[in-house]
């Protein structure tokens, strides 16, 4: 027996008065005077099915049945009563006489409707299997597949070939904390679980595969926000023989591919911004386009002016002295202007400096308002309004500190005031950033760091700083921003060993600690590697702006909490005491259930 011959979203007048059979889910049940009607639900979508009172026993079961119970129904397709047409439906110009219905499984009563707008996050992926009914979910999903299958077509049409690589790895400095996998052969060695196929995919340059890439899970151990999970989607590629610009033209052509083929948006030229000019101008490596405001630097200007906040502040090492123009800003109240304070705070600003822009012909307290005016002089005045290109009506917010705190502040209140009152446009703003640079110092330790992985390749003429002044050395590596979130990063990678060995150097890794854990590629290194590099774009992050969703939750299967838990399994959870025997672990202050 044949159960379905057609799904119950794709039934359309092209089918009047032919017989059909369907399976699927009750999404609601309606008596209307003696007639029921079912909304019949599958992936596709919803059609009415009638059950007429002339044919009692499909009638006695529709009677019976309650949302979510899984029936099959055989029956002829008309067209519905005019009036009743539905429009947003394939099926809506039709609708199924049902001749005979049979219950395929019942269904308690759900949590939730299926249909339901409002139901709380926790409720939904304790239901996950449920919330997967949920055809706003199906259609993420739906649309998470086109995007994987249009990038796949793309890169197999230019060569590349999907190869895996190994899920259990070993520990190594990457950046990120990794989740470790205890070992039961081996006792006391854990595997670790890659946080990127990095180093593997550079040595599949070196055996000769020339173009990679692979649609793989990474974990990374980090605290959750809503673009991370502790497992994530990685669109991972690497090629060999091309240069930096050639890598980017050829990843510029998959995102604009696959917006075309997915979305039939034309994202049109990406623009370049070197990670300088996007600090400067946006406060951000991953910025914003469609927000139209700029930081204007103002350093320079206050650099002999009294004002106790600007002047201890250009006093410390890296201090800056920003400003952020918003027009018609000084209609901005009070209360507005302490809100935005206090959010600059969550990134370290200690204060929010602001003058309102009255009437710029007069330079003073009576045409330029603000607790700040009286400490700056008239030329300084002048300068600021020129610079910031401000106009009567308009408001200048001031971020003074070291230039992280500076950036991360005024970067973000640039974006919040931007969608707050409208300055911003729509649609879709992607970029590359470029020209890194390769260390970060970390204070705290009082050692370089890699800002990258250690792997990425130093521009050529920045090898001889590598020793005298890592903090000037610009890297081969650049980032794919688009509407304000970064989708991938990528970099042309060290290819010739000596130069690894330099790198490490700088970072302050010893050729003992380098032996042992990274050997394998300077062994790899050694035998002929060709110049290489790549990118990882996450799938999660590109299909959630697909969708316009809030978060990569809402476009993976089966997800974490903010706090790594996943509800409908309940994990993680605790172990046998036999299994951690196994495992040669002990816990600590710990008692697990047996």
């Amino acid at each position: 027996m044949t159960m379905r011959s057609h799904y119950c979203g794709l039934v359309n007048r092209q089918l009047l008065d032919q017989t059909v059979q369907l399976c699927g889910w009750v999404h609601r049940r309606r008596d209307h005077g003696g007639v029921i009607f079912i909304d019949l639900r599958d992936r596709e979508g919803l059609v009415q099915v009638v059950c007429d009172p002339d044919r009692a026993e499909s009638f006695s079961l529709a009677d019976s049945l309650r949302n979510e119970f899984v029936v099959r129904v055989v029956g002829r397709v008309r067209e519905r009563p005019a009036g009743t047409v539905n429009t947003h439906l394939v099926s809506g110009e039709i609708e199924v006489l049902a001749t005979s219905l049979e219950i395929l499984n019942a269904a308690q009563t759900p949590p939730f409707m299926m249909d339901d707008e409002n139901i709380s996050e926790n409720v939904r992926l304790q239901y996950r299997f449920l919330d997967l009914r949920r055809p706003q979910m199906q259609g993420h999903l739906r649309l998470r597949h086109q995007a994987a299958r249009a990038i796949r077509n793309y890169l197999d049409d230019h060569g590349f070939i999907d190869i895996e690589t190994p899920m259990l790895y070993k520990s190594t400095p990457e950046g990120a904390r990794e989740f470790l996998v205890p070992s039961r052969m081996h006792d006391g060695q854990f595997y670790a679980l890659p946080q990127s196929p990095q180093l593997f995919k550079q040595l599949l340059m070196v055996a000769g595969y020339d173009r990679y890439y692979q649609i793989v899970k990474c974990f990374r151990d980090e605290d959750l926000r809503s673009d991370r999970q502790p497992e994530f989607t990685q669109i991972d590629i690497e090629t060999s023989f091309l240069g930096e610009r050639e890598i980017q033209d050829l990843m510029e052509g998959l995102i604009r591919d696959l917006f075309m083929k997915v979305m039939a948006v034309d994202l049109g030229e990406f623009p370049r911004l070197t990670y300088a000019e996007a600090m400067s101008r946006y406060g951000s490596d991953k910025p914003d386009l469609r927000v139209k405001l700029e930081l204007t630097s103002l350093s320079d200007l206050m650099a002999a002016v009294e004002f106790k906040v600007f002047k201890q502040a250009l006093a410390q090492k890296d201090g800056c002295v920003v400003a952020l123009r918003i027009p018609a800003g000084a209609t901005l109240s009070r209360k507005e202007i302490d809100d935005y304070t206090s959010f600059v705070a969550i990134y370290g600003a200690k204060g929010l400096a602001y003058i309102k822009v009255n009437d710029i012909s007069k330079l003073n307290e009576e045409g330029l308002q603000s607790p700040i005016v009286k400490f700056l002089p008239q030329e300084v005045l002048a300068a600021i309004i020129k610079r910031t290109g401000a106009q009567n009506g308009d408001l200048i917010f001031f971020g003074a500190d070291r230039k992280k705190v500076v950036y991360d502040a005024l970067g973000a209140l640039r974006v919040k005031v931007g969608h707050d009152k409208g300055h911003v446009e729509l649609g879709w703003r992607p970029c590359w950033v470029v020209d890194f640079p390769a260390f970060e110092y970390d204070e705290e330790a009082q050692r370089w760091n890699a800002a990258h992985h250690p792997f990425t390749s130093p521009k050529d003429e920045h090898l001889e700083l590598l020793e005298t002044d890592p903090g000037q050395v610009l890297a081969k590596a650049y980032d794919v921003a688009l509407n304000g979130w970064e989708i991938g990063g990528g970099s042309v990678r060290i290819h010739r060993a000596e130069v690894q060995s330099q790198v490490f150097v700088a970072l302050g890794i010893s050729p003992e600690d380098a032996r042992a854990k990274f050997g394998f590629l300077l062994d790899a290194l050694s035998y002929g590697a060709p110049p290489h590099g790549g990118i990882a774009f996450g799938l999660d992050r590109i299909v959630t702006l697909m969708t316009g969703a809030e978060s990569i939750r809402e476009v993976i299967a089966f997800p974490k909490t903010q706090r790594g838990q996943d509800l409908m399994v309940n994990a993680p959870t605790v172990v046998t005491e036999r299994q951690l025997r196994d495992l040669h672990i002990r816990l600590r202050n710990t008692t697990p259930t047996a």
